[in-house]
C-alpha cells in the first residue's frame, strides 16, 4: 500500500478510493496495517492509499477522525463510510470490493 500525498489523496478521492490513516506507533494500526496489505491485492479496481495522521493532522480535522486506525471509504467522490474497527480481512472485503 503506496504512502499518498495530499495531492494523491486529492485526486483518489473523486473516484472509488478509500484512505487507511493510521500512525507508525500505534498496535492496532499494525495489526490493522498487515490486514489492509492483504485487502489491497484483493480489491484491485479500488485505489487505497494511506496517510500518517502525525504529518496531516488537518486530514483529521477535515474528515473528524476520532481515533486511529481509520478507514475512509470513497465512491465518486462522495465519502461513503468511515471505519474504525478492522474486525478480519473478509469484512474489509466486504467493504472494498467493488461489484
Amino acid at each position: 500500500m503506496k504512502e499518498w500525498t495530499e495531492e494523491q489523496f486529492e485526486w483518489a478521492k473523486k473516484r472509488s478510493s478509500a484512505l487507511y490513516v493510521y500512525t507508525p506507533m500505534c498496535g492496532t494500526c499494525l495489526v490493522a496495517s498487515k490486514m489492509m496489505e492483504v485487502v489491497v491485492h484483493l480489491v484491485p479496481k479500488r485505489n487505497i492509499g494511506q496517510m500518517n495522521v502525525n504529518y496531516h493532522s488537518q486530514l483529521a480535522l477535515d474528515y473528524e477522525i476520532e481515533s486511529v486506525p481509520c478507514l475512509l471509504i470513497f465512491d465518486e467522490g462522495e465519502l461513503t463510510k468511515k471505519v474504525y474497527a478492522f474486525q478480519s480481512v473478509p469484512f474489509l472485503y466486504e467493504l472494498l470490493k467493488i461489484n
